[in-house]
């Protein structure tokens, strides 16, 4: 635990910290695991394109996880430690695909992402001018998550815009 860097911290108990970090923990390898898994199982038109794409947010997914544990680690905590407990502390959840089709899994994807940046947001709003540690590492992680939600948006959009043309040139 960092004494000093801990001393910085005004307004907020470090515990608090501790314990909403450890829900965004939870969250960020809940979708690390929902992005791979979705890559793996996408169907349909376009799925290459969309296999790019989770597969890039998996692994920012994962580096966000582990930005947090430093995080939480520095602080004095320790990350959650059982797989287990993942869902008992999340935030955002985790809804096993059952709809393989490429245009239900962006679906999915945008709908983890809008929690995500409201997960983020809540975070960045209560350790502003309090912890400007844990609030920077948060602001860069709710920078992604915005990034994702856009990408995901834009490929959804181009994806059915092209079923759309598709079905029209057909009848």
């Amino acid at each position: 635990m960092a004494r000093v860097g801990n001393s910085i911290i005004k307004g907020i108990e470090i515990n608090d910290i501790i314990n909403l970090l450890n829900k965004a923990y939870a969250d960020e390898w809940l979708a690390y695991y929902q992005y791979f898994i979705e890559s793996k199982v996408v169907k349909g038109i376009m799925k290459d394109a969309a296999i790019v794409e989770l597969n890039q947010h998996a692994t920012d997914e994962l580096r966000h996880a582990n930005m947090i544990a430093d995080r939480i680690l520095q602080l004095g905590g320790t990350p959650i430690l059982h797989p287990n407990d993942w869902m008992k502390h999340t935030n955002c959840g985790y809804d096993a695909p059952t709809n393989f089709d490429v245009v239900a899994i962006l679906k999915d994807a945008i709908k983890g992402e809008q929690c995500a940046i409201n997960t983020y947001s809540e975070i960045v709003e209560i350790t502003r001018n309090k912890d400007i540690v844990t609030y920077d590492i948060v602001s860069q992680i709710l920078a992604d998550e915005v990034e994702h939600e856009e990408d995901l948006q834009t490929l959804h959009d181009d994806i059915t815009e092209f079923i759309s043309d598709l079905k029209k040139n057909i009848n």
